[in-house]
């Protein structure tokens, strides 16, 4: 044979094996043996469980993932509810994105509550607030008179938790037994099937924070406090005194009442209702406490059977400038996966 015709074979051998190859590839990419380039998967919350996607979180497991992230220092406070979330989460947030530094600022002449942190917005002395109640409308007339709109974005689920001394023995209380004793109408735990014992009944004063305004609003109807109702500062302050007095109850977060050791977290019930604990079963009692302590009740928080439940919002300044970036992205960090899990470890719900 030629060298000519030899060449010619070894050409032609040659294109018909780049040609299989080349098929072979093709059919593999059609049929899922093999993806090739970027072929989108579907990835993130909205493809995972069929529900509608979010601006940014959406395809975002984790804080490293999460676009739209300013850079800076950014002034943020608010709510004392918010307290186990500031412990726990903001600072895997600030490990994760060391370009968004956030300093948690206090007011100066009171002390800190979802009312101080939006009033603290309002007047430009920090970039985003946490509440543990809706926005006012009187704080949306006055951001609007400032010039720029507040945005309320859920991010964990909350509930008020009744405390009263271990000692007492009652199975519950129901919401209008609740306004009873806040308002004075009730004075003795035997007026709702208790022993006969005076009801000390301890508060912050209103409008200290978005867990007496849901008091107020959802519980009291708008009610004033009975003469009987103590006043103290702080939650710490409370639980000590209910600690210290047979009749003695207080309301506060969940997550501040029911890991306690000294303080027995109380059921609560619809109008006539059964008693929904705040803590899952079974109770564990405060004498194990604190080498196991009461875990709060999420089933029943999430679906709305626990009686008294909120969210927890991040309350965003709408101007367009790059407070509002950080407010969102703080609340897109929230929302991921990983946020909605460590919210979850400070004792919350989740809200996705």
């Amino acid at each position: 044979m030629s060298q000519k015709n030899e060449t010619t074979i070894l050409v032609l051998s040659l294109l018909i094996t780049l040609g299989l190859l080349g098929g072979g590839c093709w059919w593999f990419s059609k049929n899922g043996g093999l993806k090739i380039g970027n072929e989108p998967t579907p990835t993130g919350i909205g493809a995972e469980t069929g529900t509608p996607k979010s601006s940014d979180t959406s395809a975002t497991k984790s804080f490293e993932q999460v676009s739209n992230i300013p850079s800076g220092l950014f002034n943020y406070g608010g709510s004392t509810s918010w307290a186990p979330i500031r412990l726990t989460v903001d600072g895997q947030i600030q490990a994760a994105r060391p370009e968004f530094r956030l300093r948690y600022v206090q007011p100066t002449n009171s002390p800190p509550s979802s009312t101080t942190g939006i009033s603290q917005l309002i007047d430009g002395k920090l970039a985003f607030a946490q509440s543990s109640r809706p926005i006012l409308d009187g704080e949306y007339q006055q951001a609007e008179q400032r010039g720029f709109k507040l945005q309320q974005i859920p991010v964990a689920i909350d509930g008020l938790a009744i405390a009263v001394n271990p000692n007492l023995n009652v199975p519950g209380v129901t919401v209008a037994g609740l306004k009873s004793i806040y308002t004075g109408a009730v004075t003795n735990w035997k007026q709702l099937g208790g022993p006969d014992v005076p009801i000390r009944a301890y508060s912050r004063p209103l409008n200290s924070g978005g867990t007496v305004d849901i008091l107020f609003e959802e519980v009291l109807g708008k009610q004033r406090f009975g003469a009987n109702v103590q006043l103290v500062n702080t939650t710490t302050e409370a639980l000590r005194k209910v600690a210290n007095s047979p009749g003695g109850i207080y309301y506060a977060s969940a997550v501040e009442v029911v890991p306690q050791c000294t303080v027995k977290p109380l059921p609560i019930g619809s109008q006539g209702g059964e008693f929904i604990p705040p803590y899952q079963l079974p109770f564990i009692p405060l004498s194990q406490c604190p080498g196991q302590r009461n875990r709060l009740n999420g089933a029943d928080f999430q679906s709305g059977k626990y009686p008294i439940t909120r969210n927890l919002y991040v309350v965003v300044k709408q101007n367009g400038q790059i407070d509002e970036q950080a407010g969102k992205a703080y609340a897109d960090l929230l929302l991921t996966p990983q946020g909605q899990d460590l919210i979850q470890q400070a004792g919350f719900i989740k809200v996705r």
